[in-house]
């Protein structure tokens, strides 16, 4: 029987990782530790978590809904490869459990670089980038990738994406953000609905993420929006290296 202090934590995690996941992306390194601290095994957490991060993820969408606007056309083309991604990923997690996070901390850091390096070499190599509609090869197959993680395991898979979209994208870093928060929600609630046909689900501790989620979305809407290019950027890069070097130290 759950007792009543899990419930509180649960959803006091549920709120902080929906918030952080819709300004940065890695409210999973709050919420599945906590899942493990309470016994969960850890496919089962796993699972669960990314169930109850579902309603945070389209919170958060709901609440960058402005900066959405006039992003349509690339949406549609990265959501499609979002949603192969995130199948992938659910797949492999159902079949692999366990192998794909020996390499986690290392794509973390790794995106985490990217972000820190972005504008210098899109200073140098301008050409990278498009604007408006165009997505280019490089792209698809970054948010592809990206998807196939975030079905595995998606603890910062908002740093590896906004890393991708600055780095082919020429636009502003919040509407970006707001991207992010659109193909995260693809891809979370494709590996969701694997989960809940295929996988052992623990129900009450991902319906109270789900519910703190909810509200974390709209605190991190509005937190984010307030936030300077320069301070966002600065953000995500200080919570890349803090998951990645958290993950390798276990």
């Amino acid at each position: 029987m759950i007792q009543p202090g899990e419930i509180i934590a649960i959803l006091a995690a549920g709120v902080a990782a929906g918030t952080v996941n819709t300004i940065v992306g890695a409210g999973s390194l709050i919420t599945f530790p906590t899942l493990l601290a309470f016994g969960y095994a850890p496919v089962v957490a796993n699972v669960s978590n990314t169930i109850g991060l579902v309603p945070g993820s389209i919170s958060g969408v709901i609440g960058y809904r402005r900066e959405l606007a006039g992003q349509g056309g690339r949406s549609w083309r990265l959501a499609i490869v979002a949603v192969a991604g995130g199948l992938s990923g659910a797949a492999l997690l159902l079949l692999l459990p366990g192998t794909f996070q020996r390499i986690v901390p290392y794509l973390v850091l790794g995106s985490t670089l990217l972000v820190a390096v972005q504008p210098w070499v899109t200073r140098t190599l301008p050409q990278l980038r498009t604007r408006g509609s165009t997505v280019s090869p490089p792209l698809q197959d970054g948010v592809y990738l990206a998807g196939v993680y975030g079905g595995y395991f998606g603890a910062a898979q908002g740093v590896i994406l906004i890393s991708l979209l600055g780095f082919f994208l020429d636009d502003d870093i919040q509407r970006l953000n707001a991207q992010k928060n659109l193909i995260t929600m693809f891809v979370n609630g494709t590996a969701a609905v694997v989960f809940v046909a295929f996988a052992s689900v623990a129900w009450l501790p991902a319906l109270l993420l789900a519910l703190g989620s909810m509200v974390g979305g709209q605190l991190g809407a509005g937190l984010g929006r307030r936030l300077s290019p320069s301070v966002l950027r600065g953000a995500i890069i200080v919570v890349g290296l803090v998951v990645g070097v958290r993950l390798i130290l276990g």
